[in-house]
């Protein structure tokens, strides 16, 4: 046996008991709201479509039976779906997540995620709700707020709803050092570059956390599409920023069945341009969208992260039991 191996956590035990504090204050901020606290499957016969996300796969065989691929969740989004359905009202889960290929300072192949379901708060309540958790429970200043479109005039001077996909190319391509020149992707893909690589760092610099919300309508991923007051049609989905970290993505929650069908149809058309496997569509979820999601908005927020703004940490396996590579 090697006996230089490092079996030591990854994480300082005052920082283990930190975070043993913060998981408490989170479901006390959800008892004292009667919010319900839910458990879910971490195996699944389906997963996500979406073409940013890579899940682990596993075997399942029983003895003389043709094994059978299962999937560890990259969200228990889905699952907690069909309790919403079933009829549970408002749902809370801590859960153990995977995605497979992220790993490094702000990523770790398995993290733990905060969900919630609010059937009674709209769209903006549920921002306000997250603003107030981060104060009660992080002790962040209140947050401010921004359309995408607006962020986008802020920091970089161009209407995204009155130019073409190539000048956000070129856009991208002036401001993005190192970025080769025959790089290729649509216009999502640019949009996606600019806001992460040009935006982001911009938000990182103020001294409270951002909420960014009225994405484009082509990034509605799970989220209803709506005309905003400015006459915008914009998915209803905001991202929540602090400290340089993206922490939390919340959705008024689509409950058409056929148009999220028809979303994952198109997800694993594009998984398959880019040569990545075809996922299996989640019939369970589809059937309980057709029997009726109750109106709802939800949110995911990283716990991980929230624990590195809490603790002042620069890395994941700071603030977790055992990083990746000591797992």
């Amino acid at each position: 046996m090697n006996s230089t191996i490092d079996w030591q956590p990854s994480a300082e035990i005052v920082t283990l008991k930190r975070r043993a504090q913060l998981l408490a204050d989170v479901r006390r901020f959800f008892s004292e709201r009667n919010v319900l606290e839910v458990e879910t499957p971490v195996l699944s016969q389906a997963a996500p479509t979406a073409t940013y996300l890579d899940s682990f796969s596993t075997l399942y065989q029983p003895t003389g039976i043709t094994p059978k691929a299962y999937y560890l969740q990259t969200s228990p989004e889905f699952a907690m779906k069909r309790l919403l359905a079933a009829g549970s009202g408002d749902i809370y889960q801590i859960a153990k997540v995977f995605r497979h290929g992220e790993l490094g300072r702000l990523h770790n192949p398995e993290f733990t995620m905060l969900e919630w379901y609010r059937p009674a708060l709209s769209y903006q309540a549920l921002m306000t709700e997250v603003d107030t958790l981060l104060q009660e429970v992080a002790g962040l200043p209140a947050a401010i707020s921004m359309r995408y479109h607006e962020a986008f005039l802020q920091y970089l001077d161009v209407d995204i709803d009155a130019v073409d996909t190539d000048v956000l190319r070129n856009l991208t391509m002036s401001q993005i050092n190192g970025l080769p020149s025959d790089w290729q992707c649509g216009r999502d893909g640019w949009l996606e570059l600019l806001m992460s690589e040009v935006i982001e760092p911009r938000l990182a610099v103020l001294a409270v956390p951002v909420m960014v919300f009225d994405f484009p309508s082509s990034q509605a991923q799970l989220a209803k599409v709506y005309q905003n007051s400015l006459g915008h049609n914009v998915a209803a989905r905001f991202e929540v920023y602090a400290g340089g970290l993206e922490l939390a993505n919340g959705y008024d929650e689509c409950q058409d069945a056929e148009e999220l069908r028809r979303r994952f149809a198109q997800d694993n058309r594009q998984r398959q341009q880019q040569a990545k496997p075809e996922m299996p569509v989640d019939e369970h979820f589809l059937a309980a969208m057709s029997a009726g999601l109750p109106s709802c908005t939800g949110v995911a927020l990283g716990l991980d992260r929230l624990m590195l703004l809490i603790t002042q940490k620069q890395r994941l396996e700071e603030v977790i039991s055992f990083g990746f590579e000591r797992s």
